[in-house]
């Protein structure tokens, strides 16, 4: 028998789980879209997650370097990936399943041509155009190690014409999305701190590493990661995604098992980081996100939001709703 490969339906199906509050309302604020020759995410596999029990009525695309344009100026090519989004947000609202309701998108922020570049996203989106992830992940130390590297060139957060970019993000009314690794917290928040105007977003808890070499320091990083948190979470322009924490480099290894997890596993070994992260900022600058399909090399969906259901639980009804569907409505202006 061909073994199951994480992420596959076959795989996710092999662990299901009763809907926890099946009606509340949920915007999920990150997921991609791809089609590529070795594979595809599109609207039939985004509302097949989405629909698969829980009450996911929107959600936000966030880039992932998808159809960028083949040929034409270099600083465009990126609004291939916005043509392509767009499209399939057009195709959402035709009542079958969650709509996407905002894209985030590409563009090197320190480009001269930097408001050509913003200008055509807000044209090719068609009203759906929110702001800009440039990301600053960059990993000197181990790349080897990581499943998913970033690209981010060096000394980025401290750049000049870096931040004269983010800054004029804020001018124009968008915002700014960033990932990064747990060693870098410290960097963005300076940045944070020094383009106040500019609402940020901090994707996936600014991912604790948990592969190669962090993967003997996971209590160490734990540590410095609830400083660093604090530290950014003073910057009141800054808002936190939370999730994205089950990617393979976070380093729980359930993409190397035979079953993917459970809410319950999920819960066990995640709570604490999402419950140090609301207290630092409050539920209404925080949003749970699915980070999928990325996410699905460790779990289904609907056993995802089951385990945040399960973390939610405690906090008030009001934060619930922040949570799960305020605060990125608010902030990706869906309302």
């Amino acid at each position: 028998m061909a073994e199951v490969k994480p992420g596959s339906n076959e795989w996710l199906d092999q662990v299901t789980e009763t809907i926890i509050d099946p009606d509340r309302p949920i915007v999920d604020p990150h997921h991609h879209l791809w089609q590529r020759p070795t594979s595809t995410y599109i609207l039939e596999n985004l509302w097949a997650d989405t629909g698969s029990g829980h009450n996911v009525t929107k959600t936000v695309f966030l880039e992932c370097g998808a159809s960028y344009h083949e040929e034409g100026p270099e600083h465009l090519k990126v609004i291939g990936e916005t043509i392509f989004v767009e499209a399939i947000a057009a195709a959402s609202r035709s009542g079958g399943g969650a709509v996407i309701s905002a894209i985030v998108g590409r563009t090197d922020l320190a480009l001269a041509e930097l408001d050509e570049v913003l200008d055509a996203h807000e044209e090719a989106a068609k009203g759906l155009f929110r702001g800009i992830r440039h990301a600053g992940a960059r990993e000197p130390y181990h790349p080897e190690a990581l499943g998913i590297p970033g690209k981010g060139a060096e000394g980025l957060y401290k750049s000049d014409d870096f931040r004269r970019g983010v800054a004029r993000l804020g001018e124009r009314g968008y915002t700014y999305d960033t990932w990064h690794y747990h060693h870098q917290n410290l960097d963005f928040r300076d940045l944070a701190a020094a383009v106040p105007g500019t609402t940020m977003i901090l994707d996936h808890f600014g991912t604790p590493l948990g592969v190669g070499p962090y993967a003997e320091q996971r209590e160490e990083i734990f540590a410095q990661w609830k400083d660093d948190m604090a530290a950014i979470a003073e910057c009141k322009n800054v808002v936190a995604k939370i999730g994205g924490l089950a990617m393979p480099d976070n380093g729980f290894g359930w993409n190397t098992r035979a079953t993917p997890a459970t809410s319950d596993e999920f819960v066990e070994v995640q709570e604490r980081y999402y419950d140090h992260t609301i207290q630092c900022f409050g539920a209404d600058r925080c949003m749970f996100e699915s980070n999928f399909p990325v996410d699905r090399l460790s779990l289904s969906y609907h056993v995802l939001y089951n385990g945040l259901k399960k973390i939610a639980a405690k906090y008030s009804e009001d934060e619930q709703t922040a949570m799960f569907s305020g605060t990125a409505s608010r902030v990706y202006k869906l309302d």
